[in-house]
């Protein structure tokens, strides 16, 4: 189940938000990587504008229609079939899939939502963020966060998704 976010932010990156956790990954040694759906590699993108952050940026997987999910990531294609791509399950699926396809990441972020025109009403800037953090035992730890975004336009919606989860990565680290 995922949990819901009570955070009403609607935060664009900043440079700020995107050198912390940059300055975050390096204090912890730490090393990230990400599925992108809804965002489009946005969220890369910025990291990829940290001088050095290759030392902690492994990549990100540009995963936005649903057959790559299930081809690049291992997504189960029944379970979109049943609950959508824009779903807790499949955002969980996509972090556990770039994590287990990038030995040297130590944690994974995936997106995934609806951010408009065009969605149904009660999936109008829905988004999914899956985490899964690598451990020596029993697999990946994971969670999922379920948002609603709170601006309207798309392209400022994707940058609003994208500093969503860069807030969750940096809070989760």
């Amino acid at each position: 189940m995922a949990k819901e976010c009570d955070r009403n932010h609607g935060a664009l990156m900043t440079e700020e938000m995107v050198i912390g956790l940059a300055n975050e990954l390096a204090q912890k040694q730490l090393k990230i990587v990400f599925a992108e759906s809804c965002t489009g590699g946005l969220v890369s993108a910025e990291l990829a504008g940290v001088p050095g952050i290759s030392e902690w940026l492994c990549g990100s997987s540009v995963t936005y229609r649903c057959a790559t999910k299930v081809a690049w990531l291992g997504v189960d294609a029944d379970h979109i079939e049943q609950h959508t791509a824009v779903s807790s399950g499949v955002a969980l699926q996509m972090a556990v899939g770039v994590l287990a396809k990038t030995p040297e990441a130590d944690l994974a972020l995936s997106i995934t939502g609806h951010l408009g025109p065009g969605a149904p009403e009660s999936m109008d800037g829905l988004v999914f963020v899956g985490i899964a953090r690598r451990e020596q035992w029993d697999g990946p730890a994971t969670d999922v966060i379920r948002h609603v975004l709170v601006t309207k336009e798309r392209l400022v919606r994707q940058r609003e998704a994208a500093s969503f989860v860069l807030l969750t990565a940096l809070e989760r680290m």
